[in-house]
């Protein structure tokens, strides 16, 4: 008998996000997928098909309108994804329902579809959006926002058979109000074609030499890197020892822009989004692989996509985290330098304590293979699937 899973994800390859990434990695055969087409970036729209079959996978692309990545922008947008999802999946009857979400209303979207259809609900929790807006908005509005999501979270979480936590960080939130709740915690892993493509040759440096530092950035840039907040500052101290390069887009993109022109920074050089294999490329140009969060107290519980990424390579991590993450990258990647969000001194400290030099990560990369960690949430949607079919005989 087999089993009819819905997977509903608002990023999917050949989108760029780490829940495009996450997603296309726990697809399995015989699986239906309903998300968007490309949207992550404006300035990144590779085409692809609104619809088809990709390994006996069923994938079906709604195409919403184009976005800035603003907060009214990404509503619409979402708004625009969910009315068609309900649509398309009316009367399917899938057994499980599959919701991988970091702003909640994908996992709010798919307890509903999960709920009219009478079938069983995987939630997949990249993020915990609730805390985030209470961090991000302090205005009157944003607790009002804030006060709303609430119950919708609550409603979500409880209409859940299994719960996902990506980040073990996450642990103390959701015990604490929903002590009835068992959470299981997959993280995002190390992707394959990273795995595959470290090909552990690295010229070594000497960070007295003469020679500029090239430093990458690649991801998001928005409120949650805060990157406006410590890159002018940063890039102007080191002007004759540092190049920055950031690789990406985001709503917070045009106020670093700004902050960087008031400051008459340099040697920071912004580039558009680009596809993996180029990406990969860069990295290996790279001397440095740098990430940044913002010091938002909700911040201090994720555990960064990009740090599995960057730690499969050989490179040195220069990072300012905090919380859960920073406690993470501290016990398990070798040669990071780390300093506390936002924090300039900190960052220049750090930066003198790498090593420029190969790193091998062999033993990371190994226990947080994403294969790994597919195969293991794999074994949790079967055992859904188990009590789905004894529900019903």
């Amino acid at each position: 008998m087999t089993t009819r899973v819905l997977f509903l994800t608002f990023y999917y390859p050949p989108d760029l996000s780490a829940g495009s990434f996450r997603s296309e990695a726990l697809v399995s055969a015989l699986i239906e997928v309903v998300t968007t087409c490309p949207n992550r970036y404006h300035t990144y729209t590779p085409g692809t098909a609104a619809s088809g079959t990709s390994n006996q996978v069923k994938i079906q692309r709604i195409k919403i309108p184009a976005h800035h990545s603003g907060l009214k922008d990404q509503s619409l947008a979402f708004g625009y994804f969910a009315w068609h999802a309900l649509r398309l999946t009316r009367g399917r009857q899938y057994d499980i329902v599959f919701a991988t979400s970091s702003r909640l209303m994908t996992g709010t979207l798919g307890a509903l579809i999960a709920k009219r259809e009478r079938c069983l609900l995987y939630l997949d929790i990249r993020d915990i959006f609730v805390d985030t807006l209470k961090g991000i908005f302090k205005s009157h509005w944003g607790r009002v926002i804030y006060k709303l999501f609430i119950p919708i979270e609550r409603w979500t979480i409880r209409q859940a058979t299994s719960v996902n936590l990506v980040s073990p960080g996450f642990l103390g939130y959701f015990n604490r109000r929903y002590p009835h709740k068992q959470f299981s915690l997959h993280t995002n892993g190390v992707d394959e074609i990273f795995i595959k493509t470290n090909s552990g040759a690295y010229s070594q440096l000497n960070l007295q030499s003469t020679a500029t530092l090239k430093v990458i950035y690649a991801g998001n840039i928005g409120q949650g890197q805060g990157l406006h907040l410590i890159l002018p500052e940063l890039a102007n101290r080191l002007h004759t020892r540092v190049e920055f390069h950031l690789i990406g887009d985001g709503g917070g993109l045009l106020q670093l822009r700004n902050e960087l022109n008031r400051h008459n920074v340099k040697n920071v050089h912004i580039h558009k989004p680009m596809n993996r294999a180029r990406l990969l490329q860069a990295y290996d140009e790279a001397d440095i692989l740098f990430l940044h969060l913002n010091s938002i107290k909700a911040l201090r519980r994720v555990l960064p996509s990009k740090i599995f990424e960057y730690a499969a390579t050989d490179k040195p991590i220069w990072g300012g985290l905090s919380g859960y993450a920073r406690e993470f990258a501290q016990s398990h990647i070798k040669n990071i330098g780390l300093f506390d969000p936002c924090d300039i001194d900190q960052a220049v400290k750090a930066l003198d304590m790498l090593s420029f030099q190969p790193t091998s990560r062999k033993d990371f990369i190994a226990s947080h293979s994403r294969r790994s960690i597919k195969k293991r949430m794999a074994k949790d949607v079967l055992h859904l699937s188990s009590k789905y079919r004894a529900r019903n005989e």
